[in-house]
């Protein structure tokens, strides 16, 4: 008899599914549902911070369309409506403090970002270690956490308070679903996905991740991401005036899907691209969103996750691989999933050797210690199978054999394919 796998064993407390069951009938007894209008939550956000400037940029339409989307098409349980509601709040409160605060301390827009480097790749391919690992070098600096979640006032002011209030939001993500940090890693003080950045624009892949929004997610990859990465530039402005370094070290797999545009807001970008055997990757990044999803909806559709997955990935590896060819390859280092979980500090070793950097025994120190110090929770095993989402590797095979062939990768995995690892390596 198999193992079972992570989504599986995965299972929301007996308090959320009485919850959700109360808001079910709620529902259908006709009685007033969670409010779900752009307008409706653009006003809660104006009367909590008493400001009405949410400087330049359109986000009303997209806002609109996911929150039409959320509400027609992913049939959000009582909780999922609820975290939708509190997330969209509290990014619009965060865009009109941050407003406010480039007005307060104009030295902010006259923050330079220079040379950041970009790790990028397939989900699931080692991206969450490197992150970790190369943040643990004073020359550099990442977005952690509480900061994006609470980014005003720009200064350490109130700072222990929001790592609390950070730190609390994480918990209770924990508590939904207790699987999914033996998945990736979670801590307030912990480098976070550059895509949080972007989400007060309303235009992210971020929010399809968690919810099945079919026509957000059609409209959005069919925009001009322009918008988005100035704004990704402004967060950034904001972050370094609280405390900077010698160089930007940013992580999201989405970048590969707009890399000329990433590319005209930061011209002297440089990347380390992580790769990974397709199947697996495809496979373990489709369980974390089942996982995910499955705490804001009781209705989710496996097959789906891993057809929108495998055509989503497929297709932007594609052009990611013309692309990046224009890239001078002193920009761009390649590292591997199997060197990452062998030897995380090898593995770094060769960036630095890429990017002529000093690795002092310092630097080392300091990551060998980051490794020693990672939450046992996350020491458990990310168990899933490519059948639970449809995949098939024949499938995979065709779709991905250029990137393969080009980058001496397989896509054979074992029948129970197993991440014998730290949760945080296969991020």
């Amino acid at each position: 008899m198999r193992a079972s796998t992570t989504l599986e064993q995965t299972r929301s407390p007996l308090l959320i599914r009485i919850l959700n069951q109360f808001g079910n009938w709620l529902g259908k007894a006709g009685l007033p549902r969670t409010q779900f209008r752009a307008a409706s939550l653009i006003d809660i956000a104006k009367r909590r911070t008493d400001l009405n400037d949410f400087g330049d940029g359109d986000f009303f339409e997209p806002l609109s369309r996911l929150l039409e989307s959320s509400r027609s098409e992913a049939r959000l349980n009582f909780i999922g409506k609820m975290a939708l509601r509190t997330d969209v709040v509290r990014t619009l409160c965060n865009r009109l403090s941050m407003q406010r605060d480039r007005h307060l301390y104009p030295e902010i827009a006259r923050q330079e970002i220079g040379e950041p480097i970009f790790i990028v790749g397939l989900p699931r391919s080692g991206t969450t270690l490197l992150h970790t690992l190369l943040a643990a070098d004073p020359e550099h600096r990442t977005p952690l956490t509480w900061e994006v979640m609470s980014p005003s006032p720009p200064t350490s002011d109130k700072r222990e308070q929001r790592i609390r209030r950070a730190t609390k939001d994480v918990s209770a993500l924990q508590w939904l679903a207790p699987s999914f940090q033996r998945v990736h890693a979670l801590g307030a003080e912990l480098p976070q996905e550059c895509v949080g950045l972007m989400s007060p624009t309303f235009r992210s892949d971020q929010f399809d991740t968690m919810y099945n929004i079919p026509s957000y997610r059609s409209w959005f990859l069919k925009q001009d991401l322009r918008p988005v990465y100035e704004y990704h530039r402004r967060f950034l402005q904001h972050l370094q005036y609280r405390r900077n370094a010698r160089r930007w070290v940013l992580k999201a797999p989405v970048h590969m899907f707009a890399l000329p545009t990433l590319l005209s807001i930061y011209p002297s970008a440089r990347f380390v691209q992580a790769h990974r055997d397709p199947l697996e990757a495809i496979t373990s990044v489709s369980s974390l969103i089942a996982i995910l999803r499955k705490v804001f909806s009781d209705r989710v559709d496996l097959a789906q996750i891993g057809r929108d997955a495998l055509q989503y990935w497929s297709e932007t590896t594609a052009v990611f691989m013309e692309e990046r060819d224009g890239l001078a390859p002193a920009r761009i280092c390649d590292v591997y999933h199997h060197e990452i979980r062998r030897d995380p500090i090898d593995a770094v070793r060769r960036i630095y050797e890429h990017f002529e950097w000093a690795f002092s025994p310092d630097t080392e120190a300091r990551m060998r210690t980051v490794l020693a110090n990672q939450p046992r929770e996350q020491n458990g095993l990310h168990l899933y199978e490519p059948a639970q989402f449809g995949l098939v590797k024949e499938d995979v095979e065709s779709r991905f054999a250029p990137y393969c062939e080009r980058f001496g990768l397989s896509t054979k995995v074992e029948k129970d394919q197993t991440e014998r690892t730290n949760a945080v390596v296969s991020g």
